[in-house]
């Protein structure tokens, strides 16, 4: 909770530090008023919040290839040179095959995972019409660290775990927006000591323009139930980050409390601060085609 207080502090420290300094000057020479309405631009220039799926979606015929990097945890300093020595890696790929339509492949360091998803459009923000943008995202995690000479009575389905998200975001201005998402997370295998079969969430993420290429972000996500015996060995994951735009990419430096990056792992083994332990840096870089 102090780590949330202090996150949350610094980034609207930031957002109302630069918010007045945004607004375009484009809706004040447009005079006149026109019957169609106009689609109101991204109000994410990521298609990630940090962590967290933003509404953003690659335009039809766009691939994302994605490098994302975690390294171990910074408070254990040159023991493990400052996390270097225990970094996790994620590698995909997302293709946009319509404008409301893209399909994801990745690969990841943590338990071997593999993450198919899709990312789907019900709604856009309208400029003077729909108010908010609204975004489905499924995810399937395939574990592939199983292995039957350990788990003799492992099958197939074992390996499975999925998230259901719903994305809906707004766009106040041209500094802030901000998003809300529940999410459902169910794990065929898991500890029933410090997890559970379904998890249910409520997520919320903004983002405030600092200048033309950077801003400031935020997303978090709160657990709506535990198991009645849970000891809190994971807690509710936070990740603060930075956008860098340049020409043909988004660069994403991220501070959480999370060192995974599939969306089941996230939403569920984020370590939390605990004396001080469990602050992890990183990036996600991606791509355009």
């Amino acid at each position: 909770m102090k780590l949330l207080k202090i996150t949350l502090s610094v980034f609207f420290l930031f957002c109302f530090g630069f918010a007045n300094a945004q607004d375009d000057l484009m809706n004040e020479l447009n005079a006149t008023k026109s019957d169609t309405k106009e689609i109101s631009s991204a109000a994410f220039k990521g298609l990630q919040v940090a962590n967290m799926q933003s509404t953003k979606l690659p335009a039809q015929g766009e691939f994302y290839f994605l490098v994302s990097h975690r390294f171990g945890d910074l408070t254990n300093g040159a023991n493990n040179f400052f996390g270097l020595d225990a970094a996790y890696t994620k590698l995909g790929g997302i293709y946009g095959v319509t404008n409301w339509l893209s399909l994801g492949l990745s690969r990841q360091t943590y338990q071997k995972t593999y993450e198919l998803a899709a990312k789907y459009k019900f709604a856009n923000q309208l400029d003077g019409g729909f108010p908010v943008t609204i975004v489905g995202y499924n995810t399937m995690d395939i574990r592939s660290d199983l292995k039957t000479d350990l788990y003799p009575d492992l099958k197939n389905n074992d390996r499975l775990a999925y998230t259901s998200q719903l994305i809906v975001s707004r766009k106040i201005n041209n500094s802030i927006s901000f998003l809300v998402n529940p999410i459902l997370v169910h794990k065929n295998l898991y500890d029933e000591l410090t997890e559970q079969k379904n998890t249910y969430l409520l997520g919320a993420g903004a983002r405030c323009k600092l200048s033309k290429r950077l801003s400031v972000n935020l997303d978090y996500a709160a657990r709506l139930n535990l198991p009645e015996a849970y000891d809190f060995t994971y807690h509710n994951p936070i990740t603060l980050g930075l956008d860098i735009e340049t020409g043909g990419h988004v660069f994403q430096l991220v501070l959480s409390n999370s060192q995974t990056m599939n969306d089941v792992a996230y939403y569920t083994t984020a370590s939390g601060i605990k004396q001080g332990k469990g602050i992890f840096f990183g990036f996600n870089m991606y791509r355009v085609f």
